[in-house]
C-alpha cells in the first residue's frame, strides 16, 4: 500500500498578519471613551466620543492632528447652527404644538433644515475649511433631526460638543502615546532591497511602509543600497519618503532621489568601454551600454535576433528614468556598466573567456541567473572600484555619520541578516533607532 502523505492545509494561522498598532489603539480608545462616559455619569452619548476618537486614530501623527482639527472645526460649526435652529424653533412653536405638529409644519421644518444645510456648508467655504464640511453637517443634522424634540435640546447641543471634544482628546492621547525612547540619529541605517525589504513581487508590507515612513519623518538616517538602477528602485519605493541619497547599480553610483541627480559615479573609461564592446562583438554578443548623461541614464543597444532583448526593451523603456536608444555606443561614451542578457550556457561560456583573458582582475564582473527570464543569465561589467562599500564610505563622509548598521540577505556580509521575514528590517530598525530608554540598546548608546 502506498504511503499517504498528509497535505498541509492551505489556511495556516501562522501566516495571518499580526494585528497592527492602529487596531490595538482603536480598541484602547473605545474602552477609554466608555471609562470617561462612566465618570461623567453617562450624561453624554458615548457613541459620538467613540466616532471622534476613531477618526483621530491614524497611521501618522501629522494626519492625527489634521483630522482632530477638522473634526473640532466641523463640530463647532454644526453645533452653533444646530443651536440657532433650536432657538428659532423654540421661539415660534411650543412643545405642546410640536407634539401635535401637522404635515404642513413637518414639510416647513424639513425645508428649513435643508436650507440651513446650505448655510452650514457655505460657512466652511467662507472660512476655508472645506474638509470640515461633512462633520459640520453630521453634527447639525444629529441635533435638528434626532434631538430637536428633547425636553432640553440645548443640553444635548452642549453634550454633543463635549462628547466630540472628549473623543478627540482620547484619540490624540492614544495615537501619540509612546514609551520614552531615545532617537539614534547618530547611526546610518543601510538596507538592501530585494529579499530584504521587499519580496519577490516587489511589494512591501503595510506595516513596514507605515513604520518606515514614520521613522523617516522623525529623522531616522535610513537609505537603500541595491544593484538596481534608480528607475527600478523607485518603482517599489515610490511611497517611501527617503531623504538620503541611495546607493544604486551595485555601488557604481550615488543618487539623490529628491534632487534627481547623481552625486558620485564610478565609470569605465572611454578606452575600456570600447575594448569591452569590441570583445563582446567578437563573440557575437550585444551589450546594453548604460551611460549617465546630465543625470539621466541612456542605454545604447542594437537590434539582435534574440527575442528576449526586444521584450526587455519594450518592458523597461516605459519608465521616464530610462532612455533606450537603438544605435551604436558613441566613441566618447564612458559606461557606468555594460549588461549582457543571453541564454545561461552562452553567458557562462563568455564569462569563462573573460576570466581567462584576465578581465575579472581588471573589472568587477557579475554573472548570475535571471529571475525575470528563466533559462537566461546576466553579465554586468563595472569599474573595479564600483562597490557598495566604497560608495557607503562616500555617503558617510557626505552626511557626517560614520556609525552604520547594514541589513542584507547574505550571512557574514551584513550586520543584520534578513531571511524570509520582510518585516524584520523595520522591526530591527525601530529597536535600534528608537530604543526604550531603559533597554539594552539605549544603555549601549551612552
Amino acid at each position: 500500500m502506498m504511503n499517504q502523505q498528509k497535505q498541509k492545509p492551505s489556511f495556516c494561522l501562522s501566516r495571518l498578519p499580526h494585528p497592527g498598532m492602529r487596531i490595538l489603539k482603536s480598541a484602547a480608545a473605545i474602552i477609554l471613551c466608555y471609562f470617561v462616559s462612566f465618570l461623567r455619569g453617562n450624561s453624554g452619548i458615548v457613541f459620538y466620543s467613540q466616532l471622534a476618537a476613531l477618526w483621530c486614530i491614524q497611521m501618522y501623527t501629522a494626519t492625527t492632528f489634521k483630522n482632530a482639527y477638522q473634526r473640532m472645526i466641523g463640530t463647532v460649526i454644526g453645533a452653533l447652527y444646530g443651536l440657532v435652529f433650536l432657538l428659532l424653533r423654540g421661539s415660534l412653536i411650543s412643545m405642546e404644538a410640536l407634539a401635535e405638529a401637522t404635515m404642513v409644519f413637518q414639510v416647513i421644518n424639513a425645508a428649513v433644515i435643508s436650507g440651513m444645510v446650505i448655510l452650514v456648508l457655505y460657512t466652511t467655504v467662507l472660512i476655508k475649511k472645506k474638509q470640515a464640511s461633512y462633520f459640520s453637517c453630521v453634527v447639525f443634522l444629529s441635533i435638528v433631526v434626532n434631538h430637536a424634540g428633547d425636553l432640553n435640546p440645548y443640553l444635548f447641543v452642549w453634550n454633543r460638543f463635549l462628547d466630540t471634544v472628549v473623543g478627540i482628546l482620547i484619540g490624540l492621547l492614544v495615537n501619540t502615546f509612546s514609551l520614552p525612547r531615545k532617537k539614534r540619529k547618530d547611526i546610518l541605517f543601510v538596507s538592501g532591497l530585494d529579499d530584504t525589504l521587499i519580496d519577490a513581487k516587489d511589494s512591501m508590507s503595510d506595516y513596514s511602509r507605515v513604520e518606515l515612513n514614520r521613522m523617516l519623518d522623525e529623522g531616522a538616517n535610513f537609505t537603500i543600497s541595491t544593484m538596481r538602477t534608480p528607475a527600478s528602485l523607485l518603482e517599489p519605493m515610490r511611497d517611501i519618503r527617503l531623504r538620503l541619497p541611495v546607493i544604486v547599480m551595485d555601488g557604481a553610483a550615488l543618487y539623490d532621489i529628491n534632487e534627481k541627480r547623481y552625486l558620485k559615479k564610478y565609470t569605465l573609461t572611454v578606452e575600456e568601454t570600447q575594448e569591452l564592446l569590441a570583445l563582446a562583438k567578437m563573440h557575437g554578443l550585444m551589450c546594453f551600454t548604460n551611460v549617465i548623461l546630465e543625470d539621466t541614464i541612456v542605454i545604447y543597444y542594437q537590434n539582435t535576433e534574440e527575442k528576449i532583448h526586444s521584450v526587455l526593451v519594450s518592458k523597461l523603456r516605459r519608465s521616464p528614468l530610462r532612455n533606450y536608444i537603438c544605435r551604436q555606443t558613441p566613441d566618447d561614451a564612458e559606461a557606468v556598466y555594460l549588461m549582457l542578457l543571453y541564454p545561461k550556457a552562452r553567458m557562462e561560456a563568455f564569462y569563462g573567456e573573460l576570466k581567462r583573458g584576465g578581465y575579472c582582475e581588471r573589472f568587477k564582473i557579475l554573472c548570475y541567473d535571471s529571475t525575470d527570464y528563466p533559462g537566461y543569465a546576466y553579465i554586468k561589467i563595472y569599474n573595479r572600484e564600483a562597490t557598495r562599500e566604497h560608495m557607503l564610505t562616500e555617503l558617510e563622509t557626505r552626511i557626517g555619520i560614520h556609525r552604520t548598521v547594514t541589513f542584507g540577505s547574505i550571512s557574514g556580509k551584513y550586520d543584520e541578516v534578513i531571511q524570509g521575514d520582510m518585516n524584520r528590517v523595520v522591526r530591527i530598525l525601530r529597536r535600534k533607532y528608537e530604543p526604550v530608554i531603559w533597554s539594552r540598546d539605549a544603555q549601549e548608546a551612552r
